[in-house]
């Protein structure tokens, strides 16, 4: 069982950078790839970036250019850097371990709030 314990976050203004942590508790050699997803307000959950084993990194368009995720192996760990932020990217921010094609396991959530 890996449990990945989130961190970072809080309320910001329009223009701020935050980052954002994920630890696993254990060595995940078993996990494919780790992303970030999020949930606005009165919204559905929406993925925002993954950055896989080989340390390849993919966005999604709302975020592209203003993210950048990372992971730390020997802490196992993984950040999601995040600038610029806007209104709009008001959410509740998780992590998540990808084995194969789904993902996993979550993260407990973390809020993002700015403010414009």
């Amino acid at each position: 069982q890996v449990h990945l314990v989130q961190s970072g976050g809080g309320l910001v203004q329009a223009g701020a950078s935050l980052r954002l942590s994920c630890v696993a508790s254990t060595h995940t050699p078993i996990i494919d790839g780790m992303g970030w997803f999020r949930r606005p307000p009165e919204k559905e959950r929406e993925f925002v970036a993954e950055i896989d084993e080989s340390g390849i990194a993919t966005y999604a368009d709302i975020v592209n250019g203003r993210a950048a995720v990372s992971r730390e192996n020997g802490k196992n760990t993984v950040y999601l850097q995040l600038n610029d932020l806007k209104p709009e990217d008001t959410a509740v921010y998780y992590c998540a371990g990808r084995i194969d094609a789904r993902y996993e396991y979550w993260g407990q959530g973390t809020q993002v709030a700015v403010t414009s």
